[in-house]
């Protein structure tokens, strides 16, 4: 086992992920500069898009991490509400097929929709569907947006380890999509549920959502299953949804019925963009 995917086991990611957490957040100017310019350098950065373009003026790291961008920065690929839009930045990890409830992770790698949902039910409609894994890096932007129009039907946290989800980790550690700390977000749109999946990785494992703020950390022991139906949450295809507090990976499940666009492993994408549609019933 090579060592940077051996460390992956024996750190300690909670307690390493609740420390970048509270430092990501401290507003000492040098501090806060110092990560800024760091990232920025390494990643190659682009902030002519944000909303606020120079880097320095975030109060603190994490603010300039989830950025908002200019009016008009990503747009929707088509108005056409059957037109699957891509959630977030970054670049396909894999996307294809949900073969008999088995999803391709990397390199003979896969796992199970009911491992990653949490619920056996809540994956059955999923089971010879359709799913998207986008990776997003340090350099993109961190803000998740609804592929398609939805209706919050519920969100499950699944407690779990805080892998990383570089391609270095995903080709080697099975099942990690599976095993990370995430939160499941169920909608049902015009033509039946779909499901986005905010992953969590080591030192980047916060999530925050538009209608409940930051539901990672805490962190869970435990399944923790909210009902959402009777708050009426409807989002509009291209809507912002969520948000990681750094980076990760959102995973995108989709019904039969979906026809995907050729989408290649890293390929690299944007929020707005299309990545497939509506073809049929599945019925």
């Amino acid at each position: 086992m090579k060592p940077n995917v051996l460390l992956q086991y024996i750190l300690p990611h909670r307690f390493l992920s609740r420390i970048v957490y509270q430092a990501t957040r401290w507003a000492w100017a040098p501090w806060k500069n110092f990560l800024i310019r760091k990232i920025v350098q390494r990643y190659d950065v682009d902030m002519s898009q944000a909303a606020q373009p120079d880097p320095l003026a975030y109060p603190h790291f994490n603010a300039f991490f989830t950025r908002k961008l200019k009016a008009g920065a990503r747009t929707a690929a088509d108005g056409d509400p059957d037109t699957l839009l891509c959630p977030a930045d970054g670049r396909i990890s894999q996307a294809g097929r949900i073969r008999d409830g088995r999803i391709f992770q990397a390199k003979g790698q896969e796992f199970t929709a009911a491992e990653l949902l949490g619920d056996e039910a809540a994956a059955a409609p999923f089971r010879n569907g359709s799913f998207v894994t986008i990776y997003l890096s340090p350099r993109d932007y961190h803000r998740v947006h609804m592929p398609l129009d939805g209706d919050l039907e519920g969100t499950t946290h699944v407690p779990g380890r805080i892998f990383s989800v570089a391609p270095f980790a995903v080709e080697a550690i099975p099942r990690l999509f599976a095993r990370n700390e995430r939160l499941v977000c169920r909608f049902t749109g015009a033509h039946g549920p779909f499901v986005s999946v905010m992953v969590g990785a080591i030192l980047v494992s916060s999530v925050a959502t538009v209608w409940d703020g930051l539901a990672i950390p805490p962190y869970a022991s435990d399944i923790i299953r909210t009902d959402c139906r009777d708050r009426h949450v409807r989002l509009e295809r291209f809507a912002e949804m969520a948000r990681f507090n750094m980076g990760s990976t959102v995973i995108l499940l989709l019904p039969e019925g979906y026809a995907l666009d050729d989408l290649a492993p890293q390929q690299q994408v944007q929020v707005g963009q299309r990545l497939g549609r509506w073809v049929r019933s599945s019925m």
